[in-house]
């Protein structure tokens, strides 16, 4: 019997992909939010497509926003921005 290889939704393309194709972003109890390259943080997890557009369109979208609950600011966005095309080069 095969392995069963977890699936999660991107919050922008909303497509369901392996979960290691994904970058998760989360959101923990001092309102911090930042990448987990673990997948093991605690805290509130969204996850996104590993490329610059998907993440774009979260961005316009406030796919983020809605999956946190909360407002995030661009500075943050910014820095999560910059840190997926860094995982991704």
């Amino acid at each position: 019997m095969p392995k069963k290889i977890p699936l999660r939704m991107c919050v922008a393309c909303r497509q369901m992909q392996e979960k290691k194709n994904l970058v998760r972003v989360v959101k923990n109890n001092e309102n911090q939010i930042f990448i987990d390259k673990t997948f093991k943080a605690n805290g509130r997890g969204a996850y996104v497509c590993a490329n610059s557009d998907c993440f774009e369109k979260c961005i316009k979208t406030k796919a983020l926003n809605r999956a946190f609950k909360c407002e995030i600011s661009n500075e943050v966005l910014e820095n999560l921005k910059n840190s997926i095309v860094k995982t991704t080069i």
